[in-house]
């Protein structure tokens, strides 16, 4: 188990103190736009970073939910989009340039590392800084005892309308369906289950021609920043006013590489 670390000078001790927000999170790009997006809206924030699931575990749970084929053609698409990925950098570039997202890691911004959200490390850490809400993005399905280590609310942002497309990739799924207008964001309070919790904000998202399963949560960031700083300001001034939305519920996985292809070339959604 890896101990909790930090990118700061500061001491552990000196970044728990006053600290309110707590954001809990796995990392990467899309996990800086939503870290910096939050600093530059409501000012320092505190992060807790995971592990990214390792490979091996992910594709052994996609073949117990979605059987062996299925699990294989996810593999497959996963492949080939990390070998084309340079193609989409120039349109990634534009998002974040004309919605003003940043990218890059704050090496300003207290960063503590744990194996998962879901080990006694992570629990411990929470509690020690005692925040007054917690924001997640792009972390493992958070536990009912993670979930029970401090009072405060945890609330995620989900790049999809809830609860019509819960799980992965759900802007692809929804333009997939021909069903654009739930291409959207959902801002929620988070349970033990898969994007099921109660719903905070939710708003619809465009995307442009050249968009695709590469570049839609990008776009989508930046409908979602406003929206997860007003959930976080509503807890911390007890006005969260939590609701069911009366949709259908799926969830949804990642497309198989001939799924992918077929919608692509029958359906112009890549």
């Amino acid at each position: 188990m890896t101990s909790p670390q930090s990118n700061s000078n500061a001491s552990p001790a000196a970044a728990m103190t006053g600290t309110r927000v707590v954001v809990l999170t796995a990392g990467g790009t899309l996990g800086n736009i939503i870290v910096n997006g939050l600093i530059a809206r409501i000012g320092p924030v505190t992060v807790i970073q995971e592990q990214p699931e390792a490979k091996s575990a992910i594709i052994r749970r996609r073949m117990r939910l979605n059987g062996v084929t299925a699990a294989t053609g996810q593999v497959l698409l996963g492949v080939l989009l990390r070998s084309f990925g340079k193609r989409y950098r120039p349109r990634l570039q534009e998002i974040w340039h004309t919605k003003d997202l940043n990218p890059r890691a704050n090496p300003d911004v207290t960063v503590h590392h744990v194996d998962s959200v879901n080990t006694e490390a992570c629990r411990k850490l929470l509690a020690e800084l005692e925040p007054d809400v917690v924001a997640v993005y792009g972390t493992r399905i958070i536990s009912r005892k993670t979930l029970g280590a401090v009072a405060a609310p945890f609330i995620n942002y989900h790049a999809g309308t809830n609860p019509k497309y819960r799980g992965q990739h759900p802007a692809y799924w929804a333009r997939a369906e021909r069903d654009g207008e739930n291409a959207g964001v959902t801002i929620h309070l988070v349970d033990s289950g898969v994007d099921t919790g109660d719903v905070l904000y939710q708003a619809p998202v465009g995307y442009g021609e050249d968009d695709s399963i590469m570049t839609y949560q990008h776009v989508q960031a930046a409908t979602a920043l406003p929206l997860l700083v007003r959930a976080i300001e509503d807890a911390l001034h007890n006005r969260l006013v939590p609701k069911r939305v009366a949709l259908p519920s799926r969830q949804w996985f990642p497309p198989t590489v001939w799924t992918y292809f077929y919608v692509g070339v029958t359906r112009g959604v890549w």
